[in-house]
């Protein structure tokens, strides 16, 4: 079953919750220089896919091929989801195709491996580990925020191993940790904890939006930078007043200077809709927090059929 999926979408309660009391240290330890009246965050905002053949003649111009739908998608949104590396490391011949297509300020958010991740939980995973900082590490001014899931079953009972291995990574890579496993979180002082150790560490967390599991819907902060996936219900009216409450949110905390956010939406189901709704969000955050987003344009699907 995909992760947080509900049968029945009006049983969800999704008020967003108010922030963790450990965000006031995040505030507190921002630049003064980021309250200043030119200064403005970094916003990147797509999708977890470029390989939807619904995109064409929608995001892609109609006569797109396939192996054009990365060049097409880095001129809509400036980055992605890259879930592909979760089930390989990526090759050299693959990062330079992947640089090649992007935009000067499009950036990709690479996932971990599962096999590093799930399959071998974070232990003896020295050599494949490297292979994918490195491999990463070569999109040079492309990369952005890296992944790192945790599996359901990874507790807090495992934060030695999490924090050895999160010690071991270089410095230069941005990683954001996405927590499922729910002991994390039904105990305050626990996920307080937990976000101390990740400031402590100059490592970033996830916070993740799906109607079946609220508990990950944190909204606790480990740094300045919020990386969020956002899952959507496949174009329900709830997408866009759930959308509503995270502009007013995100308002909220660049206000209180928030640096940077990585927003990433998924439509749900095979992503259909994601677009129409990533281009509602732009609009939202233009217009509720002053920002000069590029909206992507989205052109209306020819319908095949009769005419009568």
């Amino acid at each position: 079953m995909e992760f947080g999926k509900i049968q029945n979408i009006e049983t969800a309660n999704f008020t967003l919750p108010p922030g963790s009391p450990f965000n006031a240290r995040i505030w507190a330890a921002v630049e003064p220089t980021n309250h200043s009246l030119n200064w403005q965050p970094t916003v990147y905002i797509g999708g977890p896919i470029w390989a939807n053949k619904d995109y064409v003649g929608k995001v892609y111009p109609s006569n797109a091929k396939e192996r054009d739908f990365l060049y097409y998608y880095t001129r809509q949104f400036n980055t992605i989801e890259l879930n592909l590396t979760h089930y390989q490391i990526p090759t050299a011949g693959m990062i330079e195709k992947w640089k090649t297509e992007a935009t000067e300020k499009f950036t990709y958010c690479p996932k971990f491996p599962q096999i590093i991740s799930h399959e071998r939980q974070l232990v003896a995973t020295e050599g494949l580990t490297e292979e994918f900082v490195n491999a990463v590490l070569n999109l040079e001014e492309y990369l952005g925020m890296t992944f790192l899931q945790l599996p359901p079953n990874f507790g807090p009972d495992k934060w030695p191993v999490l924090e050895s291995y999160l010690k071991r990574l270089p410095d230069e890579l941005d990683v954001a940790v996405e927590f499922r496993h729910p002991d994390w979180f039904s105990k305050g002082a626990v996920w307080q904890q937990t976000l101390e150790r990740l400031y402590q560490m100059h490592r970033h967390v996830l916070i993740t939006d799906v109607a079946g599991r609220r508990d990950v819907l944190h909204m606790g902060l480990s740094s300045p930078v919020l990386t969020l996936r956002f899952n959507a219900c496949e174009g329900h009216p709830t997408d866009y007043t759930r959308t509503d409450a995270w502009i007013q949110r995100l308002k909220t905390w660049f206000d209180k200077g928030l640096q940077t956010a990585y927003l990433f939406i998924h439509g749900g189901g095979d992503n259909d809709t994601a677009p129409e709704l990533i281009l509602y969000w732009v609009r939202e955050l233009n217009k509720h927090c002053g920002l000069n987003l590029r909206e992507p344009v989205l052109q209306p699907k020819v319908v095949q059929g009769s005419l009568f």
